[in-house]
């Protein structure tokens, strides 16, 4: 039972998207989604085509692609401590797709390396005309030296630029763009240090006194009536703790949450590290403790499920999920999770609706794990089927074709499991 826990934790937290590894997590992705929502609107993004992506990289980061596609690394999520300030992250990298700095970027490295071949061309035509070698050879050298502090100038310009509009889009947004000020004076901490002793023309960021001078002078001259919006910073605290709590190890969530912190998020997290460590009679005190200060919250309920689970105790597992999904109806990872105790308990009537539970995870949002759950619930056929979607989604072409084929060899040929087969089989 532990073991195979630990392996369906991997891919319920963790699953692969292309070359990143990405975090599936319905309590951090909904908050995401009122976070950065409004600051998405304001750069003319319909929210109904926003796409929120949590990496599992603790580097101190986050990218726009394609305009719609946010990425939020782990690392920055667990040291940002404060909403705002993560709105304000998203805000500057928003404002290099509204400044048209991906696309810029893109032309303008096209550019320097023609540039650079012209020169590196003449270089060439210098030694070949019986120039001076030496001369040719500076040359040769030189033409990358020179296409590259243009790369690090030209980056350095759209920063300032992404950092103004940035502000712009939080104001549009009614977010108080303060939060930029607090990321980059986490950041002078961070790396103030380290930036003292470089080189400012050979970075391809402004260093980050430049960009805190130059933010609060922004701000200093912003006329906004009204009162800015504010998010809840304890919600954000205990999605944070989650994170931390199934991301990290144990010394290192005893570091962020020693034992004196009895705030509901140091118990959170702890209580997640007790439950991945397998001390469950203490995840069980930690998680029945945090549900008497906030019996209204899903996620407690979810955390629930899973200890009881680990436990054995299938009939309180799904009691704990079926109480989560009554908070919250619309959460593919508690639905697949439920899913999943329903077709390990087998009593009548459970694969029935785990099946129903995993069409509407998958409606919601589909994950390769929900498809896993669906193989083990089925069994006439369609289990194959199943399979062939889990590995298709994990990229793994073999696999799929191969389950592909025995689905089609199980199933009729007008039925939908079928027809989704033979599109796996053609790619």
């Amino acid at each position: 039972m532990r073991k195979f826990f630990i392996f369906l934790i991997t891919m319920f937290v963790i699953m692969p998207a292309h070359a990143l590894s990405v975090v599936n997590d319905t309590e951090v992705e909904k908050l995401l989604h009122k976070l950065i929502t409004p600051v998405a609107v304001a750069a003319d993004i319909p929210e109904n085509r926003l796409k929120i992506h949590i990496v599992n990289d603790d580097s101190f980061n986050a990218f726009v692609t394609g305009g719609e596609d946010v990425f939020v690394y782990t690392g920055l999520l667990t040291r940002i401590k404060n909403p705002n300030a993560l709105q304000a992250v998203v805000a500057h990298e928003l404002g290099h797709m509204v400044g048209g700095h991906i696309a810029q970027m893109s032309a303008r490295m096209d550019a320097e390396m023609k540039r650079a071949m012209v020169i590196q061309a003449l270089g060439i035509g210098l030694v070949v005309a019986g120039g001076n070698p030496s001369l040719g050879a500076g040359v040769l050298a030189g033409a990358g030296g020179i296409a590259k502090q243009s790369m690090l100038s030209f980056s350095r310009d759209e920063e300032r630029i992404a950092d103004e509009l940035a502000v712009d889009l939080m104001v549009r947004a009614n977010i108080n763009p303060e939060g930029l000020i607090i990321v980059f004076e986490q950041m002078r901490d961070l790396i103030g240090a380290a930036e003292s002793k470089m080189n400012k023309n050979n970075t391809n960021h402004p260093l980050t006194n430049e960009r805190l001078k130059n933010t609060r002078e922004k701000i200093k001259n912003i006329k906004h009536s009204g009162k800015y919006k504010t998010y809840s910073d304890s919600e954000y605290e205990l999605a944070r703790a989650k994170l931390i709590g199934y991301l990290y190890q144990e010394r290192r969530i005893l570091d962020k949450y020693p034992y004196r912190d009895s705030s509901d998020a140091a118990v959170y997290a702890r209580t997640i590290g007790n439950m991945r460590g397998g001390a469950l009679d203490s995840a069980l005190v930690g998680i029945k403790t945090l549900i008497k200060h906030n019996p209204d919250n899903p996620y407690y309920y979810e955390l629930l499920g899973d200890i009881e689970y680990q436990l054995g105790h299938y009939d309180d597992s799904v009691n704990a999920y079926e109480k989560a999904l009554e908070f919250d109806n619309n959460a593919p990872q508690i639905q697949t999770a439920l899913a999943l105790v329903l077709a390990e308990r087998d009593k009548p009537g459970d694969k029935e609706r785990g099946v129903e539970l995993c069409k509407t995870s998958l409606l919601i949002s589909p994950a390769p794990l929900t498809y896993w759950v669906l193989a083990k619930l089925y069994d006439d056929g369609r289990e194959f089927w199943a399979l062939a979607e889990f590995y298709n989604m994990n990229n793994d072409i073999k696999k799929a074709k191969k389950f592909a084929k025995k689905a089609q060899q199980k199933l009729n040929k007008d039925t939908p499991e079928y027809i989704k087969s033979g599109d796996i089989l053609e790619k």
